[in-house]
């Protein structure tokens, strides 16, 4: 199995289909990924959090990886999120990237990046246009 391979897998069955029993096939128990919560290392317990979390309150998801490069132990890819709200069923379409290092074909660590604004403000949480109104120096309140 390529590293491709594994993370297409990682991809459907862990955040597709939900199986956070999985998680230890893809990680090892010492494996950690940076990015998706700003200054905190994410393990595999974590993700079982975070995979739960996401999943309620979004429909079915499908995660679409059009661009990878493998290196060595390192795998790099562009990532297409496609999913709905759980609430409206309105349509969510963002982008992230990864880039993970693999060792006896799991990952042992990660660095993700993920279009959160754009994903919150899909959800509602955040006002649409969220990025132009904060490039102007202006502060987003909240009432």
């Amino acid at each position: 199995m390529t590293k491709s391979d594994v993370l297409k897998a990682w991809y459907a069955e862990v955040w597709e289909q939900g199986n956070t029993d999985a998680i230890s096939r893809f990680f090892t128990p010492d494996t950690t990924a940076e990015g998706l919560i700003p200054e905190m290392q994410v393990g595999p317990d974590d993700f079982r959090d975070l995979v739960t979390a996401f999943r309620h309150i979004l429909g079915d998801i499908r995660v679409d990886l059009p661009k990878i490069i493998e290196d060595g132990n390192w795998l790099s890819a562009i990532l297409h999120v496609h999913t709905t709200r759980a609430d409206t069923g309105a349509p969510i379409e963002v982008t992230g990237q990864v880039m993970a290092r693999f060792r006896d074909g799991k990952v042992v660590e990660a660095y993700n990046q993920f279009d959160f604004i754009s994903f919150f403000e899909q959800l509602g949480q955040f006002p649409q246009d969220t990025l132009p109104v904060c490039m102007t120096g202006q502060r987003l309140d909240w009432a």
